[in-house]
């Protein structure tokens, strides 16, 4: 997480991971969310924030979650069930559940495959938000596997040479265990910055870097700019809420997660029959997740070995001048994690006031004090 979304130290209210769980896991059971997936959902966004996901986190996605199944669009309940299987895949209609609970069971199911035939691919149609990526892709991991998950998105970035938004932030997560290290996680958006990011200079009051969104007619603009409201197109003062793909311009790579971000409308969204990013649109999300069983390609404590010499290599790296370190996908996470589980977890006042509002709403006993 870049310095400009985090929350300053002078404003922040910091929470212990217990009382969060507890106080979301009460906000869907009052959504009539059955009792396991309660906790399950709990899981998924406490984990993005204890791993410095803010973006993914309680802050940003507990609300939407809740308006969508105020409005109708997200199911509490959903009949999803498998409507195509082969012994190393399978396709999953979710029937509007939220991702962040089908898509961890999909991925059980992706890791069962594995296990009997080495690889387990799982198409999810008609889901919602799947949350933080990597959480998905992170089950692996304890089965001594690799794991990956795309999810293709409602459109808000523009295509190469664009000037209509047709693509979504369409992020990939691979996790891959270490040895002795902490294991390998990428996770991020095939656009310049994940549009979750957008609302979190807005709460702070900081502006957007250069490159990182593109005017009304499609023109990147390369100067740091105000975020844009909710919904807005671009207007005297502010940028346009159109993302750029990573690279931003065509000379500087924006060709290269355009096409990224292709691949994922391709495998999350083609190829589970359920349309893509833009057809049928929001809240409609795609899904694929993929687990690798290590030893049926290798030995596995071999791999294990190999995966903390090469963390080591990279780690080693001789730092550019004005950095003290080189870093892998992954490490600042665990770091934060352990930071978090001693300090508790940073919020902003305006996400507290959120909470609340919404237990009072609710009658759940509001015990978020600051830590």
């Amino acid at each position: 997480m870049l310095e400009r979304f985090k929350v300053p130290e002078d404003l922040a209210l910091k929470v212990q991971e217990g009382t969060l769980r507890e106080t979301v896991t009460s906000v869907f059971r009052h959504m009539g969310v059955p009792e396991d997936d309660c906790h399950l959902a709990a899981d998924v966004l406490v984990k993005a924030d204890m791993r410095g996901v803010e973006t993914h986190g309680v802050s940003n996605m507990l609300r939407s979650y809740v308006s969508g199944y105020r409005d109708g669009s997200i199911n509490p309940t959903p009949n999803w069930r498998i409507i195509r299987e082969t012994p190393a895949t399978a396709n999953i209609d979710s029937d509007r559940g939220l991702g962040i609970i089908v898509t961890p069971k999909a991925m059980d199911i992706a890791i069962e495959k594995a296990k009997n035939v080495g690889v387990g691919m799982v198409t999810i149609q008609n889901g919602r938000h799947l949350g933080m990526a990597s959480y998905h892709a992170m089950m692996a991991l304890e089965h001594d596997m690799i794991g990956v998950c795309m999810t293709s998105c409602p459109p808000s970035v523009l295509p190469t040479f664009g000037a209509e938004p047709r693509l979504g932030t369409n992020p990939i997560a691979l996790a891959a265990p270490a040895g002795e290290e902490p294991p390998f996680v990428f996770d991020a958006a095939t656009s310049t910055v994940a549009g979750n990011k957008l609302g979190l200079a807005r709460r702070l009051g900081n502006n957007l870097m250069g490159g990182w969104v593109a005017d009304t007619d499609g023109v990147p603009i390369m100067e740091e700019v105000e975020p844009p409201r909710p919904g807005h197109q671009g207007g005297a003062g502010q940028a346009s809420s159109f993302l750029l793909p990573v690279g931003s311009t065509r000379e500087m790579g924006s060709h290269k997660g355009y096409g990224m971000s292709c691949i994922v409308d391709i495998l999350g969204g083609i190829l589970s029959g359920g349309g893509y990013g833009i057809h049928p649109g929001r809240p409609n999300f795609g899904h694929y997740v993929a687990a690798y069983s290590i030893e049926a390609f290798m030995d596995t404590a071999e791999f294990k070995r190999t995966m903390d010499e090469w963390i080591r290599m990279l780690e080693s790296t001789k730092p550019a001048k004005g950095h003290d370190r080189v870093i892998y996908p992954g490490r600042l996470e665990a770091e934060e994690t352990a930071k978090r589980e001693a300090e508790g977890i940073p919020f902003h006042p305006e996400v507290m006031d959120w909470f609340k509002d919404i237990c009072s709403e609710l009658s759940i006993p509001y015990n978020l004090t600051n830590s």
